[in-house]
């Protein structure tokens, strides 16, 4: 199995048991004005709601194109059983969304599964996993945590527990806010795969604050601006937040992929889709 090389990882805040603040805002509400209905008028023929990257074909495109990424592969369900310390400083990297040790969200996965399962392969590592919690640690977990990682990665109810988490911490608040911003399945997709590299916490580089980055030179669709526009300022303030670290140097994820669907004005992210990151090519057909 192919494994993600090391600047494919998002960084992670060290800190103890990480948790993404709900985003707040209610939903923008456009619509026509409705004209005086008249005797002899027909009616109007019911809307039919946009597509968002929750749509489940849009939202498996998304999962390739960050495993592209992450993992130089669309391949992205052959992810479940991978986990290796990347030396980052950040413990152990595993699975799907490369889940940390270090970072909190692999513990929370555990405990995840462990409620639904209990008595799994991983339980066991409960205690190491909370006291390794916020460093590099891999105390309590060797030998055999990786072995046991791998064994339960081959149980449809942890592969499940994988997909809840990532779409509780990283896709779901991203599709929220997106569509509270008025914008469609790219700019949706734009906001995940940053919330994936960076996370959502305080500090500069944090998705929430690479959005209000954007908003100092861009309204989003919601507050009366061009969509374009906005997703260019953004990806802007993206691209800023990931040369602020060493190992996000090559933004070619923004320049070579998500840039280049929005420069075609693929807003809704419609196949074919050809892209590259890291000097490789895709094609999503």
């Amino acid at each position: 199995m192919q494994t993600p090389h090391s600047p494919h990882h998002r960084p992670h805040t060290l800190t103890s048991r990480r948790t993404l603040l709900a985003f707040l805002g209610a939903s923008a509400v456009a619509g026509p004005l409705l004209a005086t209905r008249t005797a002899t008028a027909t009616p109007a023929p019911l809307s039919v709601k946009a597509i968002g990257l929750d749509d489940p074909a849009k939202k498996e495109i998304a999962m390739k194109l960050v495993c592209s990424a992450e993992n130089s592969s669309l391949n992205w369900k052959n992810y479940y059983r991978y986990i290796e310390d990347i030396d980052d400083g950040r413990g152990y990297t595993a699975g799907i969304i490369g889940f940390c040790s270090g970072t909190g969200d692999m513990l929370d996965l555990v405990e995840l599964y462990t409620q639904r399962k209990p008595g799994n392969v991983l339980a066991k590592y409960l205690p190491a996993l909370r006291r390794v919690d916020g460093t590099d640690s891999h105390e309590g977990l060797d030998p055999t945590f990786v072995r046991d990682w791998e064994k339960a990665a081959e149980d449809p109810a942890f592969q499940k527990a994988q997909n809840d988490e990532r779409d509780r911490v990283y896709f779901n608040p991203a599709v929220k806010q997106g569509k509270t911003d008025g914008i469609g399945v790219l700019g949706q997709f734009c906001y995940y795969d940053a919330i994936v590299m960076h996370g959502d916490g305080g500090d500069s580089t944090s998705f929430r604050n690479i959005r209000k980055r954007a908003l100092r030179s861009a309204k989003t669709p919601a507050q009366g601006g061009d969509e374009v526009t906005y997703l260019n300022a953004f990806l802007d303030a993206r691209v800023w937040a990931m040369k602020q670290e060493e190992a996000h140097e090559d933004t070619s994820r923004v320049d070579t992929a998500q840039r280049v669907f929005l420069r075609r004005k693929n807003l809704n992210l419609d196949p074919p889709l050809d892209w590259k990151v890291y000097g490789d090519s895709y094609h999503i057909g």
